[in-house]
């Protein structure tokens, strides 16, 4: 039977997250000391990412040490510098010798039409996250880390787009833990999986109730050459069961199925949607239940990023257009 825990209880992970809030930018750092496995599926068509590459099955790499997620875009990429510096202090990555190299990857969201666009998450922000989430972990949903700059509906534009954020959600089956951490900051409209109720993206003109992306998208059937890019949704799904990185891989891909259940459109070209699978443990489970179950956190995850989300640099979020 099923119960519902905090991201943060599954074992073998640290969490933690910075942002500046003024610039409407921030990181969120995943850490596992011994090494996780990690695979990692990009389906949208436009992802800012570092060392995608260590996770591709036919590299020699088993493990990462850290997952960043995090804003500023492509610009936001060397804060990874600052969670590596962290990280071999603590003597943390895969030994050459001469010292410890720590396997970190990353992926971005854009959030530079948010606040400050000259300001994205560096080198320092990525210090200051590995060490909350070693010494001091503070994740929590809504406008933190790396959701501090997110935002969804935007095929008009920012102007009637809201705000959302970063959410998670975990569930524990007996000694299996999966759970799901997303920024949702979507070219399309939010739903939320279990109902289809439209929870979050393009507001009407006056800001008081939704339209309908794909519909607004139909009016023309021309290709439009200067699609409104300033989205990305990325995620992870984190797990105690024990798998390799092709089977990570295609948990990663499964959970995809929670991104098409909760956002129209997706995986669009003006997107960079990406999520990693990690694993964490040693629990022998069974690969096609634990991506189906991947797919449902997911969701859900999405779902608590839009209702923790509060308004934020004029834009509303969920809980202030439907009085939820």
């Amino acid at each position: 039977m099923r119960k519902e825990i905090s991201i943060t209880d599954i074992k073998g992970i640290h969490i933690g997250q910075t942002e500046n809030v003024e610039a409407a930018t921030g990181l969120t750092v995943i850490i596992s000391e011994q090494g996780m496995g990690a695979g990692l599926d990009i389906r949208g068509g436009g992802p800012a990412s570092r060392d995608s590459g260590l996770l591709d099955p036919l590299t020699a790499a088993d493990v990462v040490h850290a997952v960043v997620l995090g804003g500023g875009s492509a610009f936001g990429l060397g804060a990874s510098n600052g969670v590596m510096e962290y990280l071999e202090k603590r003597g943390i990555g895969f030994d050459v010798g001469v010292t410890k190299v720590p396997l970190v990857v990353q992926s971005d969201i854009f959030d530079l039409t948010v606040g400050d666009k000259d300001v994205r998450p560096d080198p320092d922000m990525g210090y200051e996250a590995a060490k909350n989430a070693m010494e001091s972990p503070n994740y929590k949903d809504g406008n933190y880390g790396a959701g501090c700059g997110a935002t969804v509906g935007k095929i008009s534009g920012m102007d009637t787009c809201m705000k959302t954020g970063i959410g998670s959600y975990a569930i524990e089956i007996g000694p299996l833990q999966i759970g799901a951490i997303v920024v949702v900051n979507s070219l399309g409209d939010i739903y939320d999986w279990r109902t289809g109720k439209k929870i979050a993206g393009l507001l009407t003109e006056d800001k008081k109730g939704f339209r309908d992306t794909v519909t607004l998208m139909e009016g023309s059937i021309d290709v439009r050459e200067n699609k409104f890019v300033d989205n990305t949704t990325i995620g992870a799904i984190i797990t105690n069961a024990k798998f390799t990185k092709s089977q990570l891989c295609k948990i990663a891909g499964m959970t995809h199925n929670g991104f098409a259940r909760s956002i129209r459109p997706v995986h669009t070209t003006a997107d960079g949607d990406s999520i990693y699978a990690l694993s964490t443990g040693d629990v022998n489970a069974d690969m096609d239940l634990v991506g189906t179950l991947a797919a449902e956190v997911m969701s859900e995850a999405i779902t608590r990023a839009v209702y923790s989300a509060k308004s934020a640099y004029g834009f509303p979020s969920a809980n202030e257009i439907t009085g939820d």
